[in-house]
C-alpha cells in the first residue's frame, strides 16, 4: 500500500514539473504560448517573446489592454512562418458589457500591403452609414491577396428603391428599405440565402426603415420619411412621417418603443456605454437617449448643428453632420467640436481601422483619418466619385461605398483606393449610391439605391460568429483546418468558413505577430493564456481545453 502511495506521489510530482500545456496531447505542436500573467514571455520553447507596448502586466493577473495604444509585439521568426499549413489559436478573453469603444483585435499577423496573413478580432461596424451593422462579432479571416473577388447579386428587397439599413442580429442578416409608393411603407427583410429574402413586416407607416441596431440582445429599427429628391429622384407620395423606434419581437411583430419629439426621420442609432442613442436626419437638429419603455431623453446637439451617423471610439461617441462638413464628439454629457473635415460640406459614415477613426464625406468622395487635436488627415479619394458613404472593416481592409456610380473601393493605405466593382447600373438617373454595409457569413454585404438590391463579396476566407459575443470571460479557439476555417466559443463550434484550396493561401509574411492589435483596433479588455499551435486542434481537444480554462 505504501509503495502504491509513493508511486502516485512521484507521478504527481513528475506531471507538475511540466507546463500546463503538457497535460494536453497538442503540446508537441505548440509554437507560441504567452500566459500573459505578469510578462509577455513565450513558454513554448521557441523563444517567441513579446515586446510590451503599454499592456498592464501584473503577476498572477490577466493582461489588461486599454483599447487605445496598448499591445504586445512578437517579432517574426521561422517558427511563426505559417505557410499553407494548418494552425490553431486558443485564448481566454474578458470584455465588458457597457463600452465607449470598439473591442478590437485579439491577434493578427498580417501584411496589409500584400493582403497576406490572418486576423482574429471582435468586430464593431457602426455609423455604416446610419446603422450599427456589426456589434461584438467574432471574426477569423485569412488572405493571400492573390484572388480577385467578384460581387454576387442577392436580389431586390420587395419594392425597395433603397436598401437603407443593415444589421446582423442573432445569426441573421436584416435589412431595412425605402419604398416610393403612396400606399407603401418601409419594411425589414431577413436574408435567406442566394436571392431569397423573408419579409419581416413594416414597423411604421412611413416610407423608410432608416436605421438598425442591436441593443440589449434585441434588434431595434428606426423609421423616417426619406426625401428622395435628396438623391435626385421623384419625391415619395407617402405622406406619413417617421421618427419612431421599434423593437423586433419575431415573426414579423414589432413593438413600438416611442417617438423622438419633432423628428420626422431618424438618421443613426448606436449603443454607447450601455445606452441606445438616436439622431434626426432633418431639422430641427435632435439627439436622444433611450430610457426604456417609450421614453426618450434629449441630450442636446452641438451649437444647433444636426448630428447624423453615430459611432464610438476611445471613450466618446462621434457624430457626422450635414450642416458644415464637420465631426462632433459627445462624452455622455456634453458635445464638443471635433474639427472641420477638409473642404467637405457634409460628413457621412465612420469606421475604426488600424486603431484610427475614419470618416467619409461630400462633395469629393474623400475619406479622412482623425489625426488628433480636432484635425483630419486626407486618406485619399474614391476614383472620380463625388461622395463617399458607408465605411466598413472586413478581413484586414477597409471598404467604402460611393455616389454617383455606386462603386465599392478597398483602402490600400496612404491615399490609395482600389475599385472592387460597380453595384448599381440603373439607367437614366443622376445618382446611384452604395448606402449600407454589413459583414455576415464571411462576406461583405452592400445595399444600393435606386435598384434597391443587395450584393456581397468574399475577400480571402472568413469564419464569422454572427451573434454578439457575450461579455465576461470567453474561451475562444480559431482553427485553420485543411480546407476550412472554424471558430469555437466556450468549447462549442459557432462558425465555419466556405471551402478553400490551402495551396492558394500561403500566409507567411515578415510582419510581427501582434497580440491585442490589428486591422480593426487595439483590444479593449483582458486576456490570458494565448496559445498558437502548428496544427488543427480537434473538437474534443478544444472541449477539454475549455473545461480546463474554467
Amino acid at each position: 500500500m505504501r509503495d502504491s502511495v509513493y508511486l502516485l506521489m512521484l507521478t504527481a510530482l513528475y506531471l507538475l514539473s511540466f507546463p500546463a500545456t503538457s497535460l494536453f496531447a497538442e503540446e508537441d505542436s505548440l509554437i507560441g504560448y504567452w500566459r500573459l500573467m505578469g510578462n509577455a514571455k513565450d513558454q513554448s520553447g521557441f523563444h517567441n517573446n513579446g515586446m510590451n507596448h503599454g499592456v498592464l502586466l501584473k503577476p498572477r493577473q490577466p493582461a489588461s489592454f486599454d483599447g487605445q495604444t496598448a499591445f504586445i509585439e512578437v517579432p517574426h521568426s521561422k517558427s511563426l512562418a505559417l505557410g499553407t499549413g494548418e494552425f490553431s489559436i486558443s485564448v481566454n478573453v474578458n470584455t465588458s458589457a457597457d463600452l465607449g469603444d470598439v473591442i478590437g483585435n485579439v491577434l493578427s499577423k498580417y501584411d496589409p500591403q500584400n493582403r497576406k496573413g490572418f486576423q482574429l478580432c471582435i468586430k464593431n461596424n457602426a455609423g455604416v452609414t446610419s446603422s450599427q451593422s456589426n456589434d461584438r462579432h467574432l471574426q477569423f479571416g485569412i488572405d493571400n491577396g492573390n484572388i480577385d473577388a467578384k460581387w454576387t447579386d442577392h436580389g431586390r428587397l420587395g419594392d425597395a428603391i433603397l436598401v437603407f439599413s443593415m444589421a446582423v442580429y442573432d445569426g441573421q442578416l436584416f435589412a431595412g428599405t425605402c419604398v416610393p409608393g403612396k400606399e407603401a411603407a418601409g419594411r425589414v427583410f431577413r436574408f435567406d440565402g442566394d436571392q431569397k429574402w423573408i419579409d419581416c413586416g413594416a414597423p411604421d407607416l412611413c416610407n423608410s426603415v432608416t436605421s438598425l441596431a442591436v441593443f440589449e440582445g434585441k434588434l431595434y429599427a428606426a423609421t423616417g420619411k426619406y426625401r428622395l429628391r435628396g438623391s435626385s429622384l421623384a419625391e415619395s407620395e407617402n405622406p406619413n412621417l417617421g421618427g419612431n423606434v421599434y423593437r423586433y419581437e419575431g415573426d414579423g411583430k414589432w413593438m413600438h418603443c416611442g417617438k423622438l419629439p419633432e423628428v420626422e426621420s431618424i438618421n443613426g442609432m448606436v449603443v454607447y456605454k450601455g445606452s441606445l442613442y438616436a439622431s434626426s436626419m432633418y431639422a430641427p437638429a435632435s439627439f436622444y437617449r433611450y430610457d426604456g419603455g417609450k421614453r426618450w431623453t434629449s441630450c442636446g446637439v452641438p451649437n444647433g448643428k444636426r448630428v447624423e451617423s453615430l459611432a464610438i471610439y476611445n471613450g466618446d461617441l462621434y457624430a457626422s453632420g450635414y450642416d458644415e462638413g464637420a465631426v462632433y464628439r459627445f462624452n455622455g454629457k456634453t458635445w464638443s467640436h471635433a474639427g472641420k473635415v477638409g473642404e467637405s460640406t457634409q460628413t457621412y459614415g465612420f469606421a475604426v481601422y488600424e486603431g484610427n477613426l475614419y470618416v467619409s464625406e461630400w462633395p469629393h468622395a474623400e475619406v479622412y483619418r482623425y489625426a488628433g487635436d480636432n484635425k483630419w488627415a486626407l486618406a485619399g479619394r474614391l476614383g472620380e466619385e463625388k461622395e463617399s458613404m458607408p465605411l466598413a472593416v472586413y478581413n484586414g481592409k477597409m471598404y467604402a461605398g460611393s455616389l454617383p456610380l455606386a462603386e465599392v473601393y478597398r483602402y490600400d493605405g496612404g491615399v490609395d483606393w482600389t475599385n472592387t466593382g460597380r453595384l448599381d447600373f440603373t439607367p437614366d438617373v443622376r445618382y446611384r449610391r452604395v448606402w449600407s454595409m454589413a459583414v455576415y457569413q464571411g462576406r461583405l454585404f452592400a445595399g444600393t439605391l435606386p435598384a434597391g438590391r443587395v450584393h456581397s463579396i468574399e475577400a480571402g476566407k472568413n469564419a464569422t460568429y454572427d451573434t454578439a459575443l457575450k461579455p465576461g470571460w470567453r474561451h475562444i479557439v480559431a482553427v485553420k483546418g485543411k480546407d476550412r476555417l472554424k471558430l469555437y466559443v466556450d468549447g462549442k463550434l459557432v462558425a465555419t468558413s466556405s471551402q478553400f484550396d490551402p495551396a492558394k493561401y500561403d500566409l507567411t509574411n515578415s510582419k510581427p505577430l501582434k497580440i491585442g492589435f490589428g486591422s480593426h483596433d487595439y483590444f479593449n479588455g483582458k486576456m490570458k493564456d494565448m496559445r498558437v499551435y502548428q496544427r488543427a486542434l480537434h473538437a474534443d481537444e478544444i472541449s477539454k481545453m475549455h473545461r480546463a480554462s474554467k
